[in-house]
């Protein structure tokens, strides 16, 4: 099968410049493409597995893939979907996040012997003289265009900083240098960029002729890839410091029902032939796929063995005897209980399950928490250090499960 029928088999893609011409460049790997990731934490997220895997896929089709780190935009903030400003992080910071980038990255792109480059946008956004751009490429942009771009739509009800107004044109310079000097010829993104990235291709063209061949992809992110950018994002990391493979595992695990077979489609290299065959699956057999969407994410991310450890802990929680030895635990300490007892508030912050005694009762007054498959309605509930050297299974929310053992 083309690559260009498998994405959209795989309903990856939402909409592009020149769907014959993007076809026929990247069915033969003939693309030299790139998607970017502005480097705003230490570690990528679940938000940006679809660019991930998508980029695996091309680059295993022939094409070869530049990941952009945005050390020069993320100093701007990209507006696209934001209601408020982006924090601003030191040159220091931005650099930090961008090494932790590059190692996670190494594990779906091939950067051996030129199959992959990694460059950085702060290599040539933060060297440009400012009279000297706008002369260059200021002429190319129509602000009234820019005010209409659905990128500032949410901003512009709040107020749009100067800014932030200039992250379009950033971003579109970023195309234009990399066609100029790494022969890039298309970029992939989101769909909300897609403004954004249309200026990029609109100023090759202005710039170097009509005939130069840019071209453009935004790929589907109002379903579920919106969710995991914008909802799991920002709790679900690509780092086992931050999500350990057990979390991460239990996040793919409890998706919803409607949205499996979604993420088994774009996230996942299973066969389509074996996808949907799935199709049909309904009440337990969902569970299934939940456990092979897992299963397979939980693998990319942080190899076969810890799947299969993460599986078998989750699999515990629902027999007797099962090997929990690899879910999340905490070990208590005698010192921790007082009256030969602990309180439900001090063991969930003890397990970081609570920053604080008040965050853990308003967890128990909402209906938040379990212990031992008990739900725990009282805040002063105390257990006893019998009990924990059973062993106290909790619950917090729908997803988190975490053991105490003294």
């Amino acid at each position: 099968m083309k690559i260009s029928e498998e994405l959209k088999r795989r309903g990856l893609i939402a909409q592009m410049t020149d769907e014959e011409g993007i076809s026929d460049l990247i069915d033969q790997g003939k693309a030299t493409f790139y998607i970017g990731f502005d480097c705003t934490a230490d570690s990528l997220t679940a938000g940006h597995f679809m660019a991930l895997t998508l980029m695996k896929r091309l680059q295993m089709a022939g094409n070869r893939p530049i990941a952009l780190i945005g050390g020069g935009t993320t100093m701007i903030g990209d507006p696209s979907g934001r209601t408020d400003m982006r924090k601003m992080l030191t040159r220091a910071d931005i650099d930090h996040n961008a090494e932790c980038f590059k190692r996670q990255m190494s594990k779906f792109i091939d950067f051996s012997e030129g199959k992959a480059l990694m460059v950085n946008n702060a290599d040539w956004l933060l060297d440009l003289n400012y009279v000297e751009l706008l002369r260059e490429v200021g002429a190319c942009f129509s602000v009234n265009n820019m005010l209409r771009a659905e990128c500032y739509k949410q901003r512009m009800e709040k107020g749009l900083s100067f800014l932030e107004f200039n992250y379009m044109i950033m971003q579109s310079y970023d195309f234009y240098h990399l066609f100029q000097h790494y022969n890039c010829n298309m970029q992939f993104g989101g769909d909300d960029q897609w403004s954004n990235m249309l200026g990029g291709t609109e100023l090759i063209r202005r710039k170097l002729g009509k005939d130069a061949q840019a071209m453009t992809i935004t790929l589907l992110t109002d379903s579920q890839g919106n969710k995991m950018g914008k909802t799991a994002g920002n709790a679900v990391w690509l780092d086992p410091e931050k999500t350990s493979p057990y979390e991460f595992y239990q996040y793919w695990r409890n998706v919803g029902d409607a949205d499996v077979l979604k993420c088994i489609r774009m996230l996942t290299f299973l066969p389509l032939e074996q996808i949907e065959e799935m199709d049909s699956w309904q009440g337990s057999e969902l569970n299934k796929a939940k456990e092979i969407l897992a299963f397979e994410l939980t693998k990319m991310v942080h190899s076969e063995e810890e799947a299969a450890k993460a599986q078998e802990a989750a699999k515990a929680l629902f027999s007797t005897g099962g090997d929990l030895s690899n879910m999340p635990t905490t070990q208590l300490a005698e010192e921790d209980f007082a009256d030969n007892g602990i309180d439900v508030l001090s063991l969930l912050m003890r397990c970081g399950l609570a920053a604080s005694k008040g965050e853990g009762r308003r967890l128990v007054q909402q209906g938040g928490v379990m212990v031992n498959e008990q739900k725990v309605s009282d805040a002063a509930a105390r257990f006893t250090k019998e009990q924990a050297k059973e062993g106290l299974m909790m619950k917090k929310g729908k997803k988190v499960f975490h053991r105490a053992v003294l």
